[in-house]
């Protein structure tokens, strides 16, 4: 089979989104559901363009981890051979409330432990991470349990080949302390080409909270760009030759879980197609603001021809 454009590592759960918005959960009567997790939502969002992309990660031996990987699948157009089945551990599940909608709360459900977190490797695997065009690994993948060796030795073998590109995805609930994440996430700076996060992201990862010198620091550990999300304020871009700051697009938020997520697959696309970087962020902030404005994550992922009719209205060039 030919090489993959993506291969996304990773988190997967099966997401029940609150249809009732602005309600706490005591309050909510039926939920609508969806596949999620960063490194799926990514995955799900960069095959909308077209791409060819993988993901690898662990469920249950359960209808919901069949659920995945037959969404997976038939779709979002994801290859779900990297797709294990853990013989005990449950396939997670994440409730979204969202109320307020730009910061709704999740609730996670991946006791005693999760199986995206026992990722194992194998030969197709190893395979799949030498020749991806992109490997994608958010550092939640270090916080425990097997994946965070396995994911390491990855990377390693990855050996900085380009685009290896670490998504800072800190959350504080996969984690005891703020400093077990620095000391997790640091050292990874050493083997991947791009970094992408936001301030807080930043400051987990290089210890600073100012974008500027948080950028500064990546870069000085070898990194051919640094990417930082400032919120309303659009996203920074840094490399040792540009410094430039993309303005956000605003617009009224239905649900704030997948913009990050959308604005990933999007940087993974102008990545695949050569654009410079600023024209990859300023397509990214388009893809994030229209999920912004939708309900859901992987359901609502945009397209290509939604994205240029975005740009075309708002930012015609």
């Amino acid at each position: 089979m030919s090489s993959l454009d993506l291969l996304s590592i990773g988190r997967v759960s099966v997401d029940l989104y609150a249809e009732q918005p602005g309600v706490t959960m005591s309050d909510v009567t039926t939920f609508r559901k969806s596949i999620g997790g960063t490194a799926t939502n990514v995955a799900v969002a960069t095959a909308r363009y077209g791409h060819a992309v993988a993901l690898a990660t662990r469920v249950g031996d359960d209808q919901f981890g069949r659920y995945v990987a037959d969404a997976l699948r038939n779709t979002f157009n994801v290859d779900p051979r990297f797709v294990a089945i853990h013989p005990t551990l449950k396939t997670p599940l994440a409730f979204a409330e969202l109320d307020p909608p730009e910061d709704p709360t999740i609730i996670f459900y991946r006791e005693p432990a999760a199986p995206d977190m026992e990722i194992e490797t194998t030969p197709p695997l190893l395979d799949a991470v030498d020749t991806a065009r992109i490997l994608w690994i958010p550092a939640s993948r270090f916080a425990f349990g097997r994946s965070r060796t396995t994911v390491t030795e990855l990377l390693q073998r990855r050996n900085r080949k380009h685009h290896t590109v670490l998504d800072l995805d800190w959350r504080p609930m996969f984690w005891d302390s703020e400093e077990q994440a620095h000391a997790a996430i640091s050292p990874m700076l050493d083997h991947v080409t791009i970094a992408i996060g936001n301030r807080k992201e930043c400051e987990v990862a290089v210890g600073t909270y100012d974008p500027d010198e948080a950028a500064d620091r990546m870069l000085d550990r070898g990194l051919d760009a640094a990417i930082v999300k400032l919120g309303g304020d659009g996203v920074m871009v840094a490399t040792p030759q540009l410094r430039e700051r993309l303005s956000p697009y605003p617009v009224e938020v239905v649900c704030g879980l997948g913009s990050g997520d959308a604005f990933g697959g999007a940087f993974c696309h102008g990545l695949l197609e050569g654009w410079s970087l600023p024209d990859t962020v300023r397509y990214g902030n388009a893809a994030g603001a229209i999920v912004a404005g939708r309900m859901m994550c992987a359901d609502d992922m945009p397209t290509g021809p939604e994205v240029d009719a975005f740009l075309q209205e708002r930012d015609p060039r």
